[in-house]
């Protein structure tokens, strides 16, 4: 409604009612969701502003008993929008080292550790749209020199979360303790170098809509790379639904699945996943396989828990697992032929 007081009275967790709407809300669609038994990741924000970021996160989640495995978005658009932070190594340090101290001394940080075990990954958002004239290179500054007015182009902040969150990963997972996924908005507009920055980085990616006039569309269904799409909300901002290219993607192939992107903006009802699968099955005519397929490869790329194809649970035929497993070995059999061909071994 253009109030942003609005959204700080009742989709923030750090206002002066501590974040107590928010958590109602969230309490209540929980509960909602396990009563209709679908489930969801709900996505928090982090800016990095301050180191305490996460603790403020932290306890909200814990003060008023918000159980949900959520993932962690973090807004490029905080840094240097008002000037809070001097370089974006300082952003990077905000984000990511209250993190490394949970994960090395859980014990004094209680809290943020209890919570980071409800957390499944991380997400890059901001709009795609705005052109950076930098081009990211070896030559590019570091982040502790990056202290210009121009926000840094996207494959940079794709470049230093990744290696923040791999290396975070590694600790975590030597110690026993949970890890993170890397899920970055990507491929909605923008530069085609995006694509090209998260198929090298990223463990899955939502929209992927430039895909479709790419040749990486080859390249990420090879390498099964998961796309979350939101067609409804990609309908109201970037491309109209019968354009949308998921229908494309699913049948050739790629891990495609239907996710929901602002619903209480997009959307018109509470059941907005819902709302997604029966649009798309009614406008492209997808058979039931082709929707329990695209609900299956929802669960392959979310943080929840999965054991492979058991029809029972994914309705998803077996003998479309196995064509879609056979494609996929034949395609990279081909490709490794070709590279025999063309690269001959030594003579003795």
């Amino acid at each position: 409604m253009g109030a942003s007081e609005l959204r700080e009275i009742y989709l923030k967790t750090d206002n002066y009612i501590e974040g107590e709407y928010f958590a109602r809300i969230i309490k209540w669609l929980v509960t909602w969701r396990r009563a209709s038994t679908s489930t969801a990741e709900p996505r928090l924000s982090i800016y990095g502003r301050t180191p305490k970021e996460w603790d403020n996160l932290a306890r909200w989640f814990i003060q008023h008993k918000v159980h949900s495995r959520t993932c962690a978005g973090s807004s490029n658009d905080i840094f240097k929008s008002k000037k809070i932070i001097p370089s974006f190594a300082k952003m990077l340090e905000n984000i990511f080292l209250p993190l490394f101290e949970a994960t090395v001394n859980p014990q004094q940080h209680k809290e943020l550790h209890v919570f980071l075990k409800s957390v499944t990954g991380f997400d890059s958002v901001d709009d795609e749209s705005k052109h950076s004239n930098h081009m990211f290179s070896y030559k590019s500054p570091k982040p502790e020199e990056w202290t210009a007015e121009e926000n840094p182009p996207y494959s940079y902040y794709l470049f230093y979360m990744y290696a923040n969150i791999m290396v975070l990963n590694n600790l975590r997972k030597e110690r026993g303790l949970s890890t993170f996924q890397f899920r970055p908005h990507c491929g909605e507009a923008g530069s085609i170098t995006h694509l090209v920055s998260a198929f090298l980085t990223a463990d899955n990616i939502s929209h992927g809509l430039n895909l479709k006039k790419s040749l990486l569309q080859y390249l990420y269904y090879l390498a099964q790379v998961p796309i979350a799409m939101s067609p409804l909300s990609n309908n109201s901002l970037f491309l109209e639904y019968s354009k949308n290219p998921l229908r494309e993607f699913l049948h050739k192939g790629l891990c495609v699945s239907l996710s929901t992107d602002d619903p209480m903006q997009f959307h018109y009802t509470k059941e907005a996943l819902m709302e997604e699968y029966a649009i798309a099955a009614q406008l492209w005519k997808l058979s039931t396989c082709d929707v329990c397929e695209i609900a299956r490869n929802s669960v392959l790329q979310s943080g929840l828990s999965h054991k492979g194809n058991d029809i029972r649970r994914t309705n998803v035929a077996q003998i479309r697992m196995a064509f879609r497993h056979e494609t996929l070995c034949n395609e990279l059999s081909l490709l490794l032929d070709a590279v025999k061909s063309e690269c001959p071994a030594p003579t003795q």
